[in-house]
């Protein structure tokens, strides 16, 4: 700012100007905050803000006034430097009066430095003959007509305990400013004080501004630069409002026109339908009239004959008449109309379709995007199925923002480097999701650009792995006391989507997060042998055991023992399964079939009796009426219907597509496929409803397979005995 005054006399009026009232500073003291303002301006302030801490009027900012209020606060001695070298330029010009006598024929011939006035000749010459102001420094008129010489209207300093004393020293003890006088009296040099020249000290605090204003320098460019961004925004605005305008009249136009089609067809199917109604009413109605008349006819001439007839006419025509009559009312006539009124069926009220309709669009202001915020989530990829990276675009705050998607680009290649084909699209605000289905298996490369930069990560690398390899193992042998999993069995999905598994190892329940792995609570069971494991309605957990103290046992969220059931009939139970209304179905070894149960656990029936041979695992189809379970030692999977009727059988003993190898745990998708792995070579194969095989989806290294569950995520969950863990793998 000194640069901009010292180089043009017509410097801007604002650097003289208080915001407050309006006028050239009188007094200028400048807040903490750096903000300068009148000091009388400052006293009306304080005085009708009547607090504090004050706040600057420029600002808003809160300081704290000294001791002795505004009358503390330093003065702005450059802005009276400036305030003097206006005033000179000024008096340098003709017509202008002397401070002093306020006259002067020729006019301000001189400017003290240290009264900071004008002077006119007799002035000037009178000023120096004043004993105390004979070494006052007086600039004459030809300097002050110069356009860069300011160091001679810096107005000096003096003491404020000796007013003679230009202040000159620096005491670095005190940390003020001293004049001469001072060094002698008060601040004389010593073990109390370290006096030194002010030049000295000045050229350090100088250095120390200079640092500053390079700290500030970057700054001030950011500041700078974020302000030309905000302009061009701006700009934009009107451009983006008009294509938004657009868009959204373009879009709503195509949404009346496709109603109003759609309302056209729906009255041509109206008049149409009611077209056929009325061919089909008239058919129906001359086919009985057509009827009618013939029976008129036929009642007529009996009623004739009964009574006109000779009884030779009566016998004679009896028969025949009988035959016809016969054959009338032998002819199935439909009395019923065929087809009754018209009627107009919504499939969605106007209500909800306004609800839905809101749904549809929306309008957003776009924050802009930090690319620096912008993060990618990479999924476990399985080759052969649509696996997704997930995008999201943040602004600088790390809050998820709109970004136009033809300002993204994510490229995917392979281990050759060759792009794979992938499919951008939105899921969310801020949320988008790069879909893409490998055909082979390695190392893939995925670049996104968010408005041609790189996301942070970005190149990130995929490995794409086969169908064998688990997404996710949870859980091992020896890990910590929440994560150790020892002999799993049985697996089910609890009422949060979360994976339970029971383990015979330590007769323990389990709960894991179905995404991470990490265990989420955990539970002691009852009985020797848990084995399998399921959830009612109320979230409740159902648990087999079937060694010594064996039955079925219910046990709280919580893992509190609520329940225990243990029928007569029951010897030695594995696999479970809870219907929705309570009942529960139980698969017997020792008894060789499945025992349907009260919610109370008396027994209904006994199902598949003489058609087992060693029941392990069941899965319910509740909406086919259906009930699955594998045969372990006859290497089949049969169903019945809830009845106790045997619906099939099918599989049999092999390592080819549909044959299995000690069937274990089974479990069914959301279309009544049957999924079903082998328990000794790992094979995790889906069926069709009706027994058909259908796919392999993976084949378990080291076997020992036994219960599985579907995910919410669309994986399967399989209890690994030996291998001590839970696996997921890739199913849709």
């Amino acid at each position: 700012m000194a640069g901009k005054v010292e180089g043009s006399v017509d410097f801007d009026e604002q650097f003289l100007t208080c915001p407050v009232c309006m006028l050239h500073f009188r007094d200028p003291r400048v807040l903490p905050c750096l903000h300068t303002f009148c000091k009388e301006c400052l006293q009306r302030w304080t005085m009708k803000q009547q607090q504090q801490p004050l706040e600057c009027p420029t600002c808003r900012t809160q300081v704290s006034l000294p001791d002795q209020g505004v009358d503390g606060l330093r003065g702005n001695f450059y802005v009276n430097n400036l305030l003097d070298f206006a005033a000179a330029k000024k008096g340098a010009q003709p017509g202008v009066a002397c401070h002093v006598c306020e006259g002067g024929q020729d006019g301000v011939k001189s400017w003290c430095a240290d009264c900071a006035v004008l002077l006119c000749e007799s002035c000037a010459k009178m000023h120096l003959r004043i004993p105390a102001l004979n070494d006052h420094e007086i600039v004459p008129q030809e300097a002050m007509k110069t356009k860069d010489d300011m160091e001679k209207f810096r107005r000096k300093k003096h003491c404020r305990k000796h007013r003679n004393q230009e202040l000159a020293f620096y005491c670095k003890s005190c940390e003020t400013l001293i004049c001469t006088a001072c060094t002698v009296i008060d601040h004389r040099p010593g073990k109390d004080h370290n006096t030194v020249e002010i030049s000295s000290v000045a050229q350090t605090k100088k250095e120390s501004l200079e640092s500053l204003m390079e700290q500030l320098t970057p700054r001030l460019k950011g500041i700078h630069e974020a302000l030309q961004e905000i302009d061009k925004e701006k700009a934009k605005l009107p451009i983006s409002r008009e294509k938004a305008t657009n868009e959204a009249t373009t879009y709503f136009r195509h949404l009346v026109d496709l109603v109003k089609i759609q309302e056209a067809e729906t009255l041509a199917q109206i008049d149409t339908t009611c077209e056929k109604i009325t061919k089909s009413l008239d058919t129906q109605k001359s086919e009985l009239e057509f009827d009618e008349t013939g029976m008129k006819n036929a009642y007529e001439f009996c009623k004739q004959a009964v009574e006109h007839g000779s009884d030779v006419h009566i016998v004679e025509v009896e028969g025949q008449v009988q035959k016809r009559v016969e054959d009338l009312l032998a002819k199935r006539t439909d009395m019923t109309p065929r087809l009754g009124e018209v009627d107009f069926v919504k499939s969605t009220n106007v209500t909800h379709f306004e609800k839905q309709l809101t749904k549809l669009v929306g309008v957003v202001a776009k924050r802009m995007v930090d690319v620096s915020k912008c993060t990618v989530v990479v999924k476990p990829a399985v080759v052969g199925f649509a696996n997704v990276c997930l995008l999201h675009t943040n602004d600088k705050n790390g809050q998820p923002c709109h970004v136009r998607c033809e300002d993204i680009t994510a490229n995917l290649k392979d281990s050759l480097g060759k792009l794979v084909q992938s499919q951008l699209e939105q899921t969310g605000e801020g949320t988008w999701e790069t879909s893409y289905m490998p055909h082979d298996i390695g190392k893939y490369v995925l670049e996104v650009e968010v408005k041609s930069q790189h996301v942070a990560g970005s190149p990130v690398g995929i490995t794409v792995q086969s169908r064998d390899t688990p997404v996710l193992k949870i859980g091992r042998e020896g890990g910590t006391s929440t994560s150790e999993v020892i002999k799993p069995v049985g697996v089910v999905v609890d009422k949060d989507g979360n994976v339970a598994v029971v383990q015979q190892g330590n007769k323990r329940v389990r709960v894991f997060d179905v995404n991470k792995g990490n265990c989420l609570k955990s539970f002691s069971v009852e009985g020797v042998g848990p084995f399998d494991i399921d959830v009612d309605s109320n979230g409740r957990f159902l648990v087999t055991s079937w060694g010594e103290g064996y039955g079925i046992r219910c046990y709280s969220q919580e893992g509190k023992l609520l329940n225990t059931f243990k029928p007569s009939c029951m010897t030695c139970p594995y696999g479970v399964a809870v219907l929705e209304d309570g009942r529960i179905i139980v698969a017997d070894k020792y008894q060789k079939s499945c025992l349907l149960l009260k919610p109370d656990g008396s027994l209904i029936r006994e199902i598949g009796k003489g058609l087992l041979q060693c029941p392990f695992f069941i899965a319910v189809d509740e909406s086919r009426g259906l009930l699955y379970v594998t045969d372990n030692s006859a290497h089949a999977v049969s169903a019945f219907d809830l009845t106790g009727n045997h619906k099939f059988t099918f599989g049999k003993q092999g390592h080819s597509d549909g044959e299995f190898q000690s069937p274990s745990g089974v479990a069914l998708d959301q279309s009544g496929n049957i999924i079903v792995v082998n328990c000794k070579d790992g094979r995790l194969q889906v069926f069709r409803p009706d027994g058909t095989f259908k796919q392999k989806i993976a084949t378990i290294q080291g076997g020992d397979s036994y219960g599985v569950t579907l995910t919410p995520d669309g994986c399967i969950a399989v209890a690994r005995l030996y291998g001590h863990c839970v696996e997921k793998y890739r199913y849709n």
